[in-house]
């Protein structure tokens, strides 16, 4: 078999850099292929040295900072990408990376982290956030999106078997595609986190500080709680709005490494989670610290946080129904309440989702299709 990996971009290594990296443990043989590949040589050593195969937009002007704005050239740029000497193409998208063309006697599995999203569901606020969503800039963004769409519906048919990140991306596919997605969760380093039961009297909250994390709802909640004392870790574009409205039991410690990070949540009472995420890695992560998770009922989370509820024998967590400063109050003063949460039951939860978890359901996934396509075409 030849076996070929595509992915949208190459640029950072963020959540589906870390699904990529295990298909790569996967299939060491497979070539690699996206829009872009500007990768730096230690996260390139996270790819077995791999360089990928990359499109016509990697030499224009500006593709190293600026690749998202070449959006409208990347369906044409996909489409360029030559995979015909395949037997199985698996692509890891979130935005183009579906879209390849593939022949009739060629197995394509796609991993969705989740349909483009600012094509689809989350047009409106990522126009409205983009400043987007008036005047002639604004109609034009809103036509390339529409396009987008269309190309975005036509380029499922090519896909032969969908796999879902969780199952609200599941929900995502079925609306957007009408076609019906397994659900394998991404997968989370857990050795890198240690059970840890000695708590100190502080929540955490970590993310990039940008709108749709929800961050300053978090900091807005914790100033109506001035006995509970809330550490944040993170940078971005919010974070000047973020420090004006933090109160004195806020602390914000801007990015941290990795060490530093660990260590904060291993330690906190609670990470608190106020974001509509496909997934969330985070809320894994900090369950493998033995970290309950405070979070916001939708999306990604409602797979990963088992909640405090009549019936549940090991919970992890507490949901908050609304995406207000009232209601995380509310689950915050809940949480102190409950007493039920044990941090060996946040660690087993995390386990459901480690890298050897993906790998062995992702290596049987393909398997089995593999194995019913030559069924098929004796």
């Amino acid at each position: 078999m030849r076996i070929a990996i595509v992915c949208d971009w190459l640029v950072t290594f963020a959540g589906a850099e870390k699904v990529l990296e295990q298909m790569v443990e996967l299939y060491p043989s497979a070539d690699l292929f996206s829009v872009v590949d500007f990768l730096s040589a230690r996260d390139r050593k996270r790819l077995r040295g791999k360089f990928a195969q990359t499109s016509f937009i990697q030499d224009l002007p500006g593709a190293q900072k600026r690749y998202r704005s070449y959006l409208p050239l990347m369906p044409l740029a996909m489409e360029q990408l030559d995979l015909s000497g395949y037997d199985i193409v698996i692509s890891s998208s979130h935005a183009v990376a579906k879209g390849v063309l593939i022949g009739p006697d060629q197995l394509h599995i796609s991993y969705v982290h989740s349909p483009i999203r600012y094509a689809w569901d989350m047009q409106h606020q990522y126009l409205r956030e983009s400043g987007l969503d008036h005047g002639l800039k604004g109609w034009l963004a809103k036509m390339i999106l529409h396009y987008v769409r269309l190309w975005d519906v036509r380029t499922a048919n090519g896909v032969d078997h969908f796999i879902a990140n969780s199952r609200f991306v599941a929900r995502r596919i079925e609306k957007c595609y009408r076609r019906e997605a397994a659900v394998i969760h991404p997968p989370v380093d857990i050795g890198k986190y240690a059970l840890c039961t000695d708590k100190e009297n502080y929540f955490i909250t970590a993310s990039r500080m940008v709108p749709y994390k929800k961050i300053k709802l978090i900091v807005e909640a914790f100033r109506d709680l001035p006995d509970e004392k809330l550490v944040v870790i993170g940078e971005g574009p919010d974070f000047k709005d973020i420090q004006q409205l933090a109160s004195p039991n806020v602390e914000l410690m801007g990015y941290q490494p990795d060490e530093v990070m660990r260590d904060r949540l291993q330690h906190a009472k609670a990470f608190v989670f106020a974001a509509e995420e496909d997934f969330g890695i985070l809320p894994v992560e900090a369950q493998a610290c033995g970290t309950p998770v405070i979070a916001y009922g939708k999306g990604g989370i409602l797979d990963t946080v088992r909640p405090v509820r009549d019936g549940e024998q090991h919970p992890t967590g507490i949901f908050f129904p609304e995406q207000t400063a009232e209601s995380l109050s509310e689950a915050v003063k809940d949480f102190g309440a409950s007493g039920r949460i044990r941090p060996e039951d946040c660690r087993k939860n995390a386990e459901r989702f480690s890298q050897e978890a993906f790998r062995d359901k992702f290596r049987a996934f393909v398997e089995e299709k593999w194995d019913a396509r030559c069924q098929q075409g004796r």
